[in-house]
């Protein structure tokens, strides 16, 4: 029996990360092929990504903004001039209120409620202020702040354990593909998020299955 929500933040809980990058990309005059291979030439250079590093609190904002900057430069031989990543995302970011007032019904409802999200650290306060993230959740797990990342399975370990619920009886909802891999890979039930008439549907359904009506 599914007890326990598990849900991404972003492109879930709000609107499309895509359309928040191409803002990045556009305010920087640089395409988003472009800053994937600069950011592919970091990681081959330095052994690690420097996205990931991020998202692990390993790397502040600031020194991926600089690394990003010099390796463009590298590129294209020119210097690049980047906006402030954060403020570049969160122009082209907002709430998706269909998918927050579902995760707050199933609270409503009695299941446990868990937020796992790939993050940034100096952006908990802007992510948090779009949702009313601890009236929803109960536990809420950010890479930035744990050290690890989806699709990594010890983040997955991390959440059924703060959940106290096991993974079988977890219900995961993410719009990348390889992390719901990971999810039932884990152990979990999940649903591959595209939009949120069709995750709704697909959750209901896994929900209605197990005899629990939303």
């Amino acid at each position: 029996m599914i007890r326990a929500i598990v849900s991404d933040f972003g492109g879930v809980l709000t609107t499309p990360l895509s359309g928040s990058f191409q803002s990045f990309a556009d305010g920087s005059g640089v395409d988003l092929e472009t800053m994937g291979q600069a950011l592919t030439a970091l990681h081959e250079r330095d052994g690690i990504h420097p996205l990931h590093e991020l998202e692990c609190g390993r790397l502040s904002e600031t020194a991926f903004v600089e690394s990003l900057r010099d390796s463009l430069a590298d590129l294209l031989g020119r210097r690049v001039e980047l906006a402030s990543l954060a403020d570049s995302l969160w122009e082209g970011l907002f709430p998706n209120e269909a998918m927050i007032a579902f995760m707050a019904s199933l609270r409503a409802e009695g299941y446990r409620m868990g937020l796992l999200t790939n993050n940034v650290r100096e952006w908990e306060l802007k992510w948090r202020a779009m949702a009313p993230i601890d009236d929803i959740f109960e536990l809420v797990i950010d890479s930035a702040f744990v050290g690890v990342r989806k699709p990594d399975p010890e983040i997955y370990e991390l959440t059924v354990t703060g959940l106290g619920v096991p993974a079988a009886e977890c219900l995961f909802v993410d719009d990348i593909e390889v992390n719901c891999d990971a999810a039932q890979a884990a152990g979990m039930t999940a649903v591959v998020f595209r939009d949120a008439q069709q995750a709704i549907a697909e959750m209901r359904a896994i929900l209605a299955a197990e005899g629990l009506v939303v």
